[in-house]
């Protein structure tokens, strides 16, 4: 009778579009108020600690980085480098942009800002070069959701908080799917380039080369920082966080100069206005996540779905299903904390690694973030690249049949997405 009240006031609220952070909270005080006849301010209580862990500091600082280099060069340089190195092969040009986004996602941690610092620049080059609009839309739109798998990502930060996992571990666990994406995306633009006879006359002498490398270093050495302190025991992800803040401002303001002093207020603002909403929705979901662990809701739907589907693969297929489906109609934020700590004791009984699960879930809400209507790529893209969201859908389309292509690898494959961290952490 309980669930049957809890799941009956959730699915109300969100039919009725309430926001994600209030449907959450109101569900949590009416078993409060209702059902535990509880006074309303133990919610109050449970919105504290759900805010009450270190980790979830690194959340506004990865938030500030990625603004800052979306608004200053680093972008810039990263492209300039990547098109020394792959700009003169067929179909160099969506290759250095595939790399771009690879790089930047491992410096910014976020999806939007990938698409808004490497789209705006590579757009028009790609345009110039002779590639197709459609083409160009798609695989900017696509490789910049890149930047929730590659490392440090704040979407690994939310899970690993739910589902009491490693920040270190989850982060190094998407680098080979992540490459794994990125060189699958690169075959489909060699192929498409080879098709098309898309290919840019780039060439660079010596002098050239050692220049943009030389520009570039500063911009390649911040993912080799962040990263390599997080592993090398120098300091924690939430540190890393930080440091990645103080490094981009130096680099932006005193070494490229390009980023202005008078630009920081309202870099500062925005990432203000998107973590204070990012860290709402976390404190209410916690709330919420303590009420379905008090009713044992999860031991209940894995007694349920154990009973009902006897292979492990077949459950994995399934729920891939349902992410797919739920990453379209769901916020990134949302679809982590409701869904995971649901799964968790289902993931326990077919004995599914959770960080093998947390990639796969990863990987699926990359394909959300190409799908209407909580598509955040898409509306990014119809801001940047001027288009109705109905061209930028089509434009995308070939490209989540390739994310979908390489999740079922990541699903049935779960080597790709725990090799790295048995070998180095475990």
């Amino acid at each position: 009778m309980t669930l049957t009240i809890v799941l009956l006031c959730f699915f109300t609220l969100l039919a009725l579009s309430m926001p994600i952070s209030l449907l959450l909270a109101a569900t949590t005080a009416v078993y409060l108020i209702f059902i535990a006849n509880t006074p309303v301010t133990s919610l109050i209580q449970q919105l504290f600690n759900g805010l009450d862990n270190f980790v979830l500091l690194g959340v506004p600082f990865f938030i500030l980085a990625g603004n800052i280099m979306a608004e200053g060069a680093i972008s810039d340089r990263l492209v300039g480098v990547m098109k020394l190195f792959v700009g003169r092969f067929t179909g160099g040009l969506a290759m250095a942009s595939i790399l771009a986004c690879m790089f930047f996602a491992a410096i910014s941690g976020s999806s939007p800002a990938t698409v808004i610092a490497i789209g705006s620049i590579m757009m028009p080059a790609l345009i110039k070069e002779g590639y197709g609009d459609k083409f160009s839309i798609g695989l900017l739109t696509s490789a910049g959701s890149l930047g929730i798998l590659i490392p440090p990502s704040i979407p690994m930060i939310l899970y690993a908080l739910v589902m009491n996992v490693s920040v270190a571990e989850i982060f190094i666990a998407g680098f080979l799917p992540g490459i794994f994406i990125g060189c699958c995306l690169m075959g489909y633009s060699y192929f498409m380039s080879r098709k098309h006879g898309w290919r840019s006359e780039v060439h660079y002498t010596v002098k050239d080369g050692l220049k943009i490398i030389k520009d570039g270093i500063w911009a390649l050495f911040l993912p080799v920082l962040v990263l390599g302190g997080i592993y090398g025991g120098i300091f924690t992800p939430t540190e890393a966080a930080a440091v990645s803040v103080v490094y981009a401002l130096l680099v932006e303001l005193f070494i490229y100069k390009e980023l202005k002093f008078g630009k920081l207020f309202a870099i500062c603002r925005n990432s203000a206005i998107l973590s204070g909403c990012l860290l709402f929705i976390m404190s209410c979901a916690m709330s919420f996540i303590w009420l379905l662990t008090v009713e044992q809701i999860p031991v209940k739907l894995a007694e349920t779905i154990v009973s009902n589907i006897q292979s492990k693969w077949l459950f994995l297929l399934a729920i891939n299903g349902v992410l797919l489906l739920v990453g379209g109609l769901m916020d990134i934020v949302t679809a982590i904390i409701v869904i995971s700590p649901i799964l968790a004791e289902t993931l326990n009984r077919y004995n599914i690694d959770y960080i093998h699960y947390g990639i796969i879930m990863i990987v699926n809400i990359e394909c959300g973030f190409l799908t209407p209507p909580f598509g955040l790529n898409l509306f990014v893209s119809m801001a940047i690249m001027r288009r109705s969201l109905v061209e930028i859908g089509k434009a995308v389309l070939p490209f989540i049949l390739i994310f979908i292509f390489c999740l079922l690898v990541i699903t049935y494959v779960p080597k790709l997405s725990t090799l790295l961290p048995e070998l180095l952490l475990r």
